[in-house]
């Protein structure tokens, strides 16, 4: 039995939506170009690939000048993060935002720049926490 086809990008579709969230839309030739800039792919896989986003709904697609299409990301690189970590969050760490956080600090993967940062939005957090906002 075929597993049921996942909403989230895999690595293939996260690498062509990295060059539509930077471009802000492309011909097929164009996201080839790019693609090609780090490994060689043909055009037909390309093309097969924005096809099943186009399914997913992780791409929209408008008729360009004489034969083919824009491409343009559907949804926002933030919307597509906070997705996809909310299912690693969800999948791995039993809903526990604060077990990935700890994961991250214990397995040494923030740098001192990003602890500071992290703080940072926490001590902001706190703060509006306290003057009523959300939290």
């Amino acid at each position: 039995m075929a597993r049921p086809a996942s909403k989230h990008p895999t690595d293939g579709e996260l690498e062509i939506l990295r060059i539509l969230w930077a471009s802000g839309s492309c011909t097929l030739s164009e996201v080839c170009d790019a693609l090609r800039e780090h490994r060689d792919v043909a055009t037909t896989t390309v093309a097969t690939m924005l096809k099943v986003m186009l399914d997913k709904k992780l791409v929209k697609r408008k008729a360009a000048a004489g034969r083919g299409y824009q491409w343009s990301a559907a949804a926002t690189q933030e919307k597509t993060a906070g997705s996809m970590v909310g299912k690693l969050v969800d999948g791995v760490f039993d809903g526990s935002a604060s077990r990935l956080v700890a994961h991250l600090v214990e397995t040494e993967r923030l740098t001192k720049q990003d602890l500071a940062e992290l703080e940072k939005l926490v001590d902001a957090k706190r703060r509006e926490a306290r003057r009523g906002g959300k939290s």
